[in-house]
């Protein structure tokens, strides 16, 4: 468990760091969004981090219980 949280505390400077870099690189708005209109507002759904960040979530599940 130490493990884990010590990767995930690395893992979370490591994209604080990396930060500016980024966001240059993902300028605009993605092509794969899904967008949700009601009359309280507009919602948009990023479909593609949601299913990168379940695919690594899995992943590092999996390792952890090796």
């Amino acid at each position: 468990m130490a493990r884990f949280v010590v990767i995930l505390v690395l893992a979370a400077v490591a994209v604080s760091l990396l930060w500016p870099m980024l966001i240059r690189l993902c300028r605009g708005r993605v092509s794969d969004r899904g967008v949700i209109e009601r009359k309280r507002g507009t919602y948009f759904v990023p479909i593609a981090a949601c299913v990168a960040l379940s695919f690594l979530l899995s992943v590092a599940l999996w390792w952890f219980r090796m």
